[in-house]
């Protein structure tokens, strides 16, 4: 039988939807693994790496998991790209994670799913569908994190990626699209005990953090052959956790953000590791590698540790995506169980637009 057409097309269309929304991984393949996946850091920001507190942490850094106690399960789901009207197009993760004393830290698994919907295959002689195909990508991860000392944790994840955008290739192309591949990550997170800055008189030991977190360290993604493959979107963040405010009833979080790709083409289009981690800094200029830094800024206030309002703002350079929108959120807690959502407040006909993301978790064991 001969080869279907119009696949390469359509692939290039799943691609080409998430590279608008992640205009700075217009160069790599799996973009889908930036996607901020959990309701509560969605609805401040799209940031959590200095936070890392809960399950998700996974995904900010995982360092923060050796920090915590107890177990988790998270269930996210959201309708992805709602401005493009597609019913069929969803975003869903799943978290668990669950403290292992014995091991001197706390295991962590989650399974982050992006459905690409339904697309039509038609042959070389006529435009009638003759099937048609499911596009999608997932990731399974594993991760631990564990405590150096009171004040210092370090975390790692080992990450299974499939993408599958399409079942063949086209014309005489002898591959598919579909690839298959491994990340891994590595995280830092510093919570001190006592921290004296000065000219501060206050001590600010309890309530500051700082984390760390490189992702998505691996080979390339190859789909028809090696020539044609795509780095991954290897990714540096920097975050900070500042609590200024907590008493009894009322606690009040700031969460502060920066992230780059760690990604650098030479003249040939050539990507290798570790080398184009470094020259995906040294090969800009400094002004141009501000440009690639994205800032992520939330707000969470929490009273009786039962309801939450949550804001934040996601601000992207102009010249590298212009991704510029604020965030809102909300959680409820009862018991053991919890309710989250957020919702991304963009520019008419944005991708993200009024994008709404809920999150159900059951908690045990731990501080809710």
């Amino acid at each position: 039988m001969k080869r279907m057409i119009g696949i390469a097309a359509l692939a290039a269309v799943l691609m080409g939807w998430l590279q608008q929304v992640y205009a700075q991984a217009g160069s790599t393949a799996v973009p889908f693994l930036m996607i901020s996946p959990n309701s509560r850091a969605s609805g401040m920001g799209e940031g959590g790496t200095g936070i890392a507190d809960d399950a998700a942490s996974m995904h900010w850094n995982p360092a923060g998991l050796g920090f915590q106690k107890g177990g988790e399960i998270s269930i996210t789901h959201a309708n992805w790209l709602p401005q493009f009207g597609l019913s069929d197009l969803f975003y869903d993760y799943f978290n668990v994670k669950q403290e292992l004393p014995e091991y001197g830290g706390t295991l962590g698994a989650s399974v982050t799913y992006l459905n690409l919907g339904k697309f039509i295959v038609t042959t070389e002689k006529s435009p009638d569908p003759v099937g048609e195909f499911k596009g999608f990508e997932f990731a399974v991860t594993v991760g631990f994190g564990t405590q150096l000392s009171d004040e210092v944790a370090i975390g790692t994840n080992l990450r299974y990626i499939n993408s599958s955008l399409s079942p063949f290739g086209t014309g005489q192309e002898k591959g598919s699209g579909i690839a298959n591949t491994f990340s891994f990550d590595l995280g830092f997170l510093y919570k001190p005990k006592s921290l004296v800055i000065p000219f501060i008189e206050e001590d600010l030991g309890e309530t500051f953090s700082v984390g760390v977190n490189v992702s998505n360290i691996g080979p390339k993604v190859t789909y028809i052959d090696a020539d044609q493959a795509d780095p991954l979107p290897t990714q540096l963040r920097l975050g900070f956790g500042i609590i200024p405010m907590k008493d009894e009833y009322n606690s009040l979080t700031l969460s502060v953000d920066f992230s780059k790709l760690l990604v650098y083409r030479d003249s040939s289009g050539s990507h290798e590791l570790p080398k184009s981690i470094w020259t995906s800094f040294t090969k800009n200029s400094f002004e141009r590698n501000l440009k690639l830094i994205n800032t992520s800024v939330g707000l969470e206030y929490w009273y009786d540790k039962k309801v939450a309002i949550r804001w934040g703002h996601f601000f992207e350079d102009p010249s590298n995506g212009n991704r510029n929108f604020m965030t809102f959120g909300a959680g409820l807690r009862y018991d053991i169980y919890g309710l989250d959502f957020s919702y991304i407040s963009a520019e008419e006909d944005h991708p993200l637009s009024d994008t709404l993301r809920f999150t159900f978790l059951i908690i045990w064991g731990g501080v809710l």
